[in-house]
């Protein structure tokens, strides 16, 4: 099993899913992330803190092969060694996780590194220098995952869009009735976790969001 390679990761836009281990469960991880890529999502992180190296790898791995069946890409949050483990298509770096320079000398040219910058512009011009994929800013919105995260402008959107050109993502309390403002400002992604996850049907959440896309 292998990454896709770059030349698939052009075009970074729609519905940006992340697991929860709260919200996915190991027991229903799976069939939770089948549901949203069938609504749409085309690209998932998979984010678990748990200290199971083997039960990550797995988990990472099987996740992968489901993404690549529906034509999805996998992300891994923070650990790129286990991004290489397990062939994933890339990583997502946090303040305190590897350099972007180190994360691509780990994984090579073809695979997506993306940078949460919060609501810093210097951050990210600074990934974007170093050769991020796409940069990520957030929280626009209250968050039940992370309640005491910074809050970001939507200014801070439609500035990176004018810098750079690498794909935007906004992240942070986001659902289908606050998302048109954040694409209507210049996100090409919308991470999401409870508005997929904490849904009652994720299916039908993934389809609502994606078709907010143009």
């Amino acid at each position: 099993m292998t990454a896709m390679t770059k030349q698939n990761h052009d075009s970074l836009r729609g519905v940006y899913a992340i697991t929860d281990a709260a919200l996915t469960p190991a027991q229903r991880l799976r069939d939770e992330v089948e549901r949203v890529l069938q609504g749409g999502v085309r690209m998932v992180q998979y984010r678990d803190k748990s200290q199971d190296p083997a039960l990550r790898l797995a988990q990472a791995t099987e996740l992968v092969r489901l993404c690549h069946a529906h034509s999805a890409l996998l992300i891994v949050n923070d650990d790129v060694d286990l991004a290489k483990a397990c062939a994933a298509d890339g990583v997502h770096l946090g303040k305190d996780d590897e350099t972007v320079q180190r994360a691509r000398a780990t994984l090579g040219t073809q695979r997506l590194i993306g940078v949460s910058c919060y609501d810093s512009l210097h951050r990210a011009a600074t990934a974007v220098t170093e050769g991020a994929d796409y940069i990520a800013f957030g929280s626009f919105f209250a968050s039940s995952v992370k309640p005491h995260a910074v809050r970001a402008p939507l200014s801070l959107l439609a500035e990176a869009k004018q810098r750079w050109r690498v794909p935007v993502c906004a992240i942070g309390g986001i659902d289908a009735r606050n998302a048109p403002e954040l694409i209507a400002n210049g996100a090409d992604m919308l991470a999401v976790i409870s508005a997929l996850f904490a849904a009652s049907d994720p299916r039908a959440s993934a389809l609502a969001l994606s078709a907010l896309f143009p």
